[in-house]
């Protein structure tokens, strides 16, 4: 099962938040962007979703911006994908019509596969994925480079 761009998005930006626990200021778009190389138009849709999801708590106007609005620890990752994803579904039999929709045990099995992804995934917080965090820090650009030029 692959995730959306959208969804791979909405994680990377609460995985980079959860990575600055103590941050007084707000994150922006343009450092997401930096960062990952994204395009400002996905990242503007999907921080304005997790925002309205509650992940975000987001801040409009000059000064403003967006960070966590829990604790990294309370963000459950399978609630997460479900929230982003728009289907989950790993088949569609009725583009084109499958003639063995109707007696079919396949779409019976890849829904069984489908929530044993999901309970995986509901076996995790964000805090426990960026539990590396030393190491997933050293990964990411200096960005006080690009500011100084």
């Amino acid at each position: 099962m692959q995730l959306t761009r959208y969804t791979d998005f909405g994680l990377r930006t609460l995985m980079y938040l959860a990575l600055h626990p103590g941050r007084e200021s707000l994150f922006r778009i343009s450092e997401i962007t930096d960062v990952f190389d994204l395009s400002a138009n996905h990242i503007s849709k999907v921080v304005h979703h997790l925002g309205k999801l509650g992940y975000l708590k987001t801040v409009r106007g000059k000064s403003g911006g967006f960070k966590l609005a829990m604790p990294a620890s309370e963000i459950n990752v399978g609630d997460v994908v479900r929230a982003l994803e728009n289907s989950l579904s790993p088949i569609d039999c009725s583009k084109p019509y499958c003639l063995f929709t109707p007696a079919c045990k396949l779409k019976g099995v890849l829904a069984e596969a489908v929530n044993a992804y999901l309970a995986v995934l509901d076996g995790y917080t964000l805090e426990m994925i960026v539990t590396n965090n030393k190491e997933l820090k050293s990964l990411l650009p200096d960005l006080s480079i690009s500011i100084l030029q």
